[in-house]
């Protein structure tokens, strides 16, 4: 099931991804606080714009304990907008450039026959702030108010 869902969002089909995510979905990992699956579709489509070629490389999946366990290497090239206003960031027009982030651990929970969580260990160069970085995007320093 973890690797029909990475599958379904390589696609470009959130709307199969979402079947297997269930109602209390979380996603944790490199964003400030834990999204819920509606909000995770919404980051993923999002990326599948920009990164139309977008892929986990999903290796060594895993059961473990009622979890699925394995690594993902993001890889993609950025060929549409990235539209990061819902984060509070401007958007980041194309630039043809491609990405590859370091590989990550992530941890997925099932219960029932559903996805109940996602958790990407923290990895420096990873997320979001990664994306930005091999891009050549600056990023402002969070204030220290």
């Amino acid at each position: 099931m973890a690797s029909k869902l990475l599958q379904a969002i390589e696609s470009k089909d959130t709307t199969a991804a979402a079947k297997y995510l269930s109602a209390d979905f979380m996603f944790s990992g490199p964003v400030p606080q834990p999204i819920n699956g509606h909000d995770w579709l919404a980051m993923q489509q999002n990326l599948i714009t920009a990164f139309p070629d977008w892929k986990f490389n999903a290796t060594d999946l895993r059961e473990e304990n009622g979890e699925v366990r394995g690594v993902v290497q993001i890889t993609g090239t950025h060929k549409g907008e990235l539209d990061l206003s819902s984060i509070g960031m401007s958007k980041v027009p194309a630039t043809g450039k491609s990405i590859k982030l370091p590989s990550e651990k992530i941890t997925i929970g099932v219960a029932d026959g559903k996805i109940t969580s996602l958790t990407s260990a923290a990895t420096e160069g990873a997320g979001v702030m990664g994306i930005l970085s091999q891009l050549g995007v600056e990023v402002p320093s969070p204030s220290m108010n």
